[in-house]
């Protein structure tokens, strides 16, 4: 078998190239929030909300998906909605020193895969929804329970209803709102009977 100059030149040209191949490693260090950080779902100003927060960094993007609860993340990492494959999620440690429930803090990021969650308690997200409290230690996670109520759960121990579920409104509000509704209604066919 007789390989001709150009063909050896070409395999020689392309095994050079793909030695020359470099592997480039995502940076995934969790950023703190600024006054332009947005909230993934709302697109709003994250510093705005209280509550603790999430970040996800999906591969090939630079900038991480932050989100205004750390329910809607973890909804996230379950939905079918990901661009690209998720490298790494960081949630708020409500646990640690002087992290309030109106400003999580800077600097208190922690794997979202080693926290450990309260849910059903007393306080609402940054979105006004039920939220999943991520804490690095158990104890400070059943401290926050005997305060606020609700239970401790790792993220593996989270079913997909917890977070998935619509979150429904309260009473009161719903009934103020069917109310305004039912009034612009009849507002409207009145208009179009008249």
């Amino acid at each position: 078998m007789r390989i001709s100059l150009r063909s050896a030149l070409f395999v020689g040209a392309f095994a050079l190239l793909a030695g020359c191949k470099e592997e480039v490693v995502q940076a995934t260090a969790p950023q703190d929030m600024t006054p332009e950080t947005l909230g993934h779902y709302c697109q709003m100003n994250l510093l705005e909300h209280p509550g603790p927060k999430a970040q996800v960094f999906l591969e090939g993007n630079a900038a991480p998906l932050f989100f205004s609860q750390v329910r809607d993340a973890i909804a996230y990492m379950r939905g079918p909605e990901q661009v690209a494959p998720i490298l790494a999620v960081y949630v708020n440690d409500m646990g640690k020193a002087g992290a309030a429930w109106d400003r999580p803090g800077d600097g208190n990021w922690i794997a979202a895969d080693t926290a450990f969650y309260v849910l059903g308690s007393a306080r609402a997200g940054g979105m006004g929804a039920p939220e999943a409290v991520p804490f690095s230690s158990r104890e400070r996670a059943e401290d926050f329970v005997r305060a606020e109520g609700g239970q401790v759960l790792t993220l593996a121990d989270i079913t997909n209803d917890m977070v998935l579920a619509p979150v429904e409104a309260g009473a009161d509000q719903g009934d103020e709102d069917d109310a305004d509704f039912d009034g612009r209604l009849r507002v409207l066919q009145n208009k179009a009977g008249g």
